[in-house]
């Protein structure tokens, strides 16, 4: 009876040994997988293609605003070649009968032309000279040139141009067109030239 009295503490004893030689260990702890930073550029990377961005847009716009610019005067270069050609075309000398002011019926197609002009380019502005041949004395060629301008200028209100932008010379006898001592020469210098201001 005394054996198995110490035999049970015995065995309590085993199988509490076994029971904890058996227990399985516990698991090592996992640590979390670390964030990965995704792939891309860097921030500089970054900063250098928006500096990149921002030059290739500022040599549009300079070459744009230089096409714009180089249109605009290519523009107003031919506009104003127009305009030469124009006036070229239109500011023909008329002619008077010896010792006259009266407008020749043969000009007046040549004052509507001027007119036409005048009217076609409103910022044009013309003089007038009233021009002698090399008869007669310095100031009755100057007076008679001051009518010829004065007759021209008439004309030219009366066909619808503003007489303020019309102003007027006499050059008398001052300034020939041609040189020569006979009808021909003396009729191609009583005229009036017409000159943009």
């Amino acid at each position: 009876m005394r054996f198995v009295r110490n035999l049970i503490p015995l065995s309590v004893v085993l199988t509490l040994g076994v029971g904890v030689a058996c227990k399985k260990p516990a698991p090592a702890p996992v640590e979390p997988p670390k964030p990965v930073a995704p792939a891309g550029p860097s921030q500089e990377e970054l900063d250098a293609q928006k500096r990149a961005a921002e030059e290739a847009a500022r040599l549009k716009a300079q070459a744009e605003a230089e096409a714009a610019r180089k249109a605009a005067a290519a523009a107003a270069a031919e506009k104003e070649a127009a305009f030469r050609r124009a006036a070229e075309a239109a500011l023909k000398n008329i002619n008077f009968d010896f010792d006259k002011s009266e407008i020749r019926e043969a000009d007046k197609a040549k004052l509507q032309a001027i007119a036409d002009f005048m009217k076609a380019y409103p910022q044009a502005k013309l003089q007038i000279e009233g021009h002698c041949d090399e008869r007669g004395t310095v100031e009755y060629n100057l007076a008679l040139g001051e009518r010829r301008s004065h007759a021209a200028q008439a004309y030219l209100v009366g066909l619808g141009v503003a007489s303020d932008r019309l102003s007027t010379i006499s050059y008398g006898k001052e300034k020939p067109l041609v040189q020569g001592h006979d009808e021909k020469s003396w009729l191609e210098n009583r005229r009036c030239e017409f000159k943009l201001q």
